[in-house]
Parts: C-alpha cells; structure tokens; sequence
C-alpha cells in the first residue's frame, strides 16, 4: 500500500489541536518536529531520545506530520484537514506559517519512520512512559510504567501538558479517589490514576477515534478493571460526585465547564487542569476561582501552564 505524509508547518501552540483534527481525519499516528528538543537536556540512563539530527527539525515553528492511505479520498481528505486547521484561527490559536506539504512514502518507511522519536521517557518523579516495542527495565522499586503505542495513541505521552497534568495527579490522588479524565485521548491520564491507586475512573472523549484508542491502550496496560471509557461530551449529564476532575485539553473548552467540574466535585477535591497557553492562563484562572476553586498549585512548562485547584469547603 502507499501512504501519503502531510507535513504541516506551524507553531507550539497549534501542535495539540491540529494533531487531533489528523486524528480525526484517520491518521494513527502523528510526529511532531519541534526544535526545541534539540536543546533539551537528557539523563541517558532512561533510555531517552539522544544524537538528535538538527537536519529534521525546522530552524522554527514546529512541524507535525501524519500519514494517510492513498485512495481516491486523498485529495478531500487535505482540503478537510487544510480547512479545519484554518478554523483554529477562530479560537485565537496562532497557526504560524501553516504551510503544508504533502509527499509519498512507501509502507516501509511510514511504519519505522516516527519510531526514531519515540522511546522510554521518565516523565515524573514515578512514571517512564515506555513504546511497548521497546524492553525496559526500572530503575527503582517504586518506578510506575506506562506502556503506549503512538501508532494508535494520540501522542506520545510525552508533551509538556500531559507531563504537567501526570506530575499533579501524583500530588493530589489519593488510593481508592474516584477520578473522572475529560478529554480522554490516548487515555494516559486514566491509566496514570489507576496506577496511582484511584479506585474508579471515568475517561470521557467526544471524537470516538479517541475513545477507541483509549480502551486499547487501557487494556494495553491492565488497568481495564477499574477505567471505565466513554463517547461523552466534556461532562454533559455526569452527576457522580468525584475527587478529582482532570482534564488536558484547549483553554477555550476548560472555559466551557468549570461550573460543571465544580458540581460533580467534592468539596475539598480537586480539578486540574493543562493545555493552557500562557495567554490564556489569566482567563482559566478567573473562571476557576469564579466556580469556587482555589488555585493551590500553578505549574508552568515551556509555554504551557496546569493549575490545581481545590474545591472550597462548604
């Protein structure tokens, strides 16, 4: 079979949304191209990525590539995804160059070609997110794996606003919290509460690509018993008071149900929340303090910033 890649130019801000519009458009997989990983720096004792080609990397902006099936579709298929992307433009995201490109490959090389981006990470004090082709072995006792295959994930596990959203429920679940994750995706949340102890866990998607992706890489990681996932729009006719809310997705959409997150909370539980730019962070924060949070935590990686907050005792 050939395969089409789609290369689309354009900045930080934008990766998220434009790698789920792909998503959605059928690709299993996207590989984001982001110079800034050429500056980090890694402890190669984790197995992270390492000798990275300046070459594959834009000088800036940020490119995000998928791959699609070539059929008689192909054509529609770009002008749907060129089109939805010009739409984030309403949101006030900031799409950058948004140039794209479209080139063939031949199945080979779209199968091995974003695995050369993608292995054992330590993301937290406790948990290493780990591409289930890779062998790895703890470093400590108390070590906490996530296994995800990108190739149906949505993303890897890896990018800031997921980190910062694992790094804060290490804080704030409790063993036996019932957790419900809003915008589920690959399901890595759900699977970080589970592992973290959380008793009972709702893992809630619109995009039913998301929801399928999810409940394999659930089971993937045998936390099916107790993570429940379902087609549901963010947390529409949810009534089940809860410990903690958390939730990875645009600032614009966490505007829509603070009020929400601050009916099914408990009090003294708490709502987290990422995917937040940082010229949205004033925003998100009056409307969590107005539903009647406080903001206990505000954690900030890159451009990007997670809150948490504690619901108020009644």
């Amino acid at each position: 079979m050939k395969w089409s890649e789609i290369a689309i130019h354009t900045t930080n801000e934008a990766v998220e949304p434009i790698s789920n519009i792909l998503h959605e458009a059928g690709a299993s997989g996207v590989v984001i191209e982001d110079p800034f990983e050429l500056e980090k720096e890694r402890e190669d004792r984790f197995g992270e990525i390492y000798q990275l080609n300046p070459d594959d990397y834009p000088e800036e902006g940020v490119i995000v590539k998928a791959y699609l099936p070539v059929n008689s579709f192909l054509g529609e298929t770009v002008e749907e995804i060129k089109e939805a992307i010009n739409g984030l433009i309403l949101y006030n995201i900031d799409i950058g160059r948004n140039t794209v490109t479209i080139s063939e490959v031949n199945e080979e090389e779209w199968a091995t070609a974003w695995k050369k981006y993608y292995h054992p990470v330590k993301i937290s004090e406790k948990f290493t997110i780990v591409p289930t082709w890779e062998d790895y072995t703890p470093v400590h006792s108390d070590e906490l794996i996530i296994e995800l295959d990108p190739g149906m994930a949505f993303g890897t596990g890896t990018h800031p606003t997921t980190v910062m959203c694992i790094q804060a429920l290490e804080r704030t679940v409790k063993r036996g919290d019932r957790v419900i994750d809003v915008g589920t995706g690959s399901g890595v949340l759900s699977i970080a509460a589970a592992q973290l102890g959380a008793s009972k866990i709702d893992a809630l998607d619109l995009d039913e690509v998301a929801v399928n992706s999810a409940r394999i890489n659930i089971k993937l990681n045998k936390v099916h018993d107790r993570v429940t996932v379902s087609q549901n729009n963010l947390l529409d006719g949810i009534n089940e008071k809860v410990d903690v809310v958390v939730a990875n997705i645009l600032a614009e959409v966490i505007l829509r149900f603070t009020d929400d997150a601050a009916r099914i909370v408990k009090p003294g539980g708490h709502f987290i929340t990422a995917g937040i730019i940082l010229q949205k962070k004033q925003e998100v924060k009056d409307a969590i303090l107005a539903a009647g949070f406080e903001i206990i935590e505000t954690i900030q990686m890159e451009d990007w910033v997670a809150f948490i907050a504690r619901k108020n005792e009644v």
